[in-house]
């Protein structure tokens, strides 16, 4: 196992303050915990995964989640069990969607 921090600044959107969280751990899936937090406008991602070595792919599709969504004061854990790039995505869009309500 292997445990990643990430931390992306000058967020500026809130989600609202219900956590949400989506996917299931197991199978190649991942599970994200979306939560409010008092980060100074930044949203910190933790990251536990089973695939260690893979840092510089993570942090590439994590500054690409935070581009399509500049989130503030947000904290995200992620525990993945060999996940590709495209179903994190998918599973942190599916998060930030079903805090603000949004079918996808």
């Amino acid at each position: 196992m292997e445990t990643l921090q990430y931390r992306f600044e000058n967020g500026t959107r809130r989600l609202p303050p219900t956590p949400q969280l989506v996917g299931v751990v197991g199978s190649g899936n991942l599970e994200v915990l979306i939560e409010p937090a008092a980060l100074d406008g930044a949203c910190a991602i933790g990251v536990q995964t089973a695939a260690v070595g893979f840092g510089p792919i993570w942090e590439a599709v994590l500054r690409d989640f935070h581009q399509r969504w500049p989130l503030a004061d947000v904290r995200i854990a992620i525990n993945d069990v060999g996940a590709t790039p495209a179903v994190v995505s998918l599973r942190l869009d599916q998060a930030v969607a079903s805090m603000l309500g949004e079918n996808r």
